[in-house]
């Protein structure tokens, strides 16, 4: 098994090195032990190995894991003769801050649709989007239809204006992206191996399945036994499963190998995410000790929610002192600024 397993990945590596690519990322991103963290969770001793994947840390506009995808997007964005990119997400998108980032690295324009909710006062992402120069288009409404008709009203005005536009879905969660994430858990797995580590456990935010799906793919395909275990964002399992399994389907057609993740091998946590956007209490608890053990600054609506997750399991004893758990950092740090009324809560 783990002999196919080193085929299908050099199969995999072949085939993503084929894609149309345009590198925005100082990659590989480090792989940080956490030992205080560690301790703190666990003062007997008897919390796993923490590392943490500082996908944070991928440069471009701040960082985070959107720029890994953006990378795929805007190679074929500009293999097809684009000119600018549209995407969509939240008024605090990071996802749709590093499009902008991205659009602007190469040279073309980026035109943002928000979905309302939030606070429309320019801090944050909000403030990031801005400054780089993106066009900012809040939806009159936030949902499905109206998000869908703004974005085909934008599309079909840039095509009048004589322009080619190239739509980014949300989160860049498509199997392109998701090939972002199996290229990643690939280059995760090689850290690990020139490290002695035994990776048991990968543990990250999910919202929209991109990251997921990519880092699903890839531990079937190393075929380690790692398990991928996806803290939501808010989003249920029942809806974020299926997309997370038919992603990984595109993925593989895409790559033309022989990959599947069923639905019910898709792990969501649901129970930590309450309602997206709104910061847990837990989540908060996670903020406050991580930057206090490690200096790491995690965000209130994506991995401040995962880390409250991967802190509840080692307090559950899920792992062995003896076994190694990833935390996945996907970045997002720009959002702690516009949630200054709720984070003031966690000073002492």
């Amino acid at each position: 098994m783990k002999a196919a397993g080193n085929a299908f990945e050099r199969t995999a590596h072949e085939r993503l090195a084929a894609l149309p690519r345009v590198a925005l990322a100082p990659l590989p991103t480090p792989l940080e032990d956490a030992p205080r963290l560690a301790r703190a969770l666990a003062p007997a001793g008897a919390a796993p190995r923490i590392l943490i994947k500082r996908d944070d840390l991928t440069g471009l506009a701040m960082g985070g894991n959107k720029v890994r995808k953006l990378e795929y997007h805007l190679g074929e964005a500009l293999a097809q003769g684009c000119d600018v990119l549209v995407t969509t997400g939240a008024i605090q998108s990071n996802h749709c801050r590093v499009t902008a980032a991205a659009a602007r690295k190469a040279g073309l324009e980026a035109v943002l649709v928000l979905r309302p909710g939030e606070s429309e006062a320019v801090q944050g992402n909000l403030l990031l989007d801005h400054l780089l120069g993106a066009h900012v288009r809040i939806a009159a409404a936030p949902d499905p239809a109206t998000m869908e008709s703004t974005i085909a009203g934008e599309l079909d005005a840039l095509r009048r204006g004589g322009r080619k536009p190239y739509l980014v879905p949300k989160g860049a969660s498509t199997p392109l992206g998701a090939a972002a994430y199996l290229a990643a858990f690939l280059e995760l797995s090689h850290q690990a191996a020139s490290r002695g580590v035994a990776v048991s456990a990968v543990v990250f935010c999910t919202g929209t399945g991109g990251t997921h799906a990519g880092l699903a793919a890839g531990a079937v395909l190393a075929a380690g036994g790692v398990d991928v275990l996806g803290v939501s964002d808010g989003a249920s399992r029942a809806d974020l499963a299926p997309i997370v399994s038919d992603l990984v389907r595109g993925l593989a057609a895409r790559l033309d190998i022989p990959l599947a993740v069923p639905t019910d091998a898709v792990v969501v946590l649901e129970e930590y995410g309450g309602t997206y956007g709104v910061p847990t209490p837990a989540c908060l608890e996670a903020i406050r000790l991580t930057a206090r053990a490690e200096g790491l600054l995690l965000d209130p609506v994506y991995t401040g929610k995962a880390m409250a997750g991967l802190m509840d399991l080692v307090r559950q004893g899920r792992w062995r002192d003896d076994q190694a758990v990833v935390f996945w950092h996907t970045g997002g740090q720009p959002a702690l600024f516009a949630y200054a009324d709720v984070l003031g809560d966690v000073s002492d």
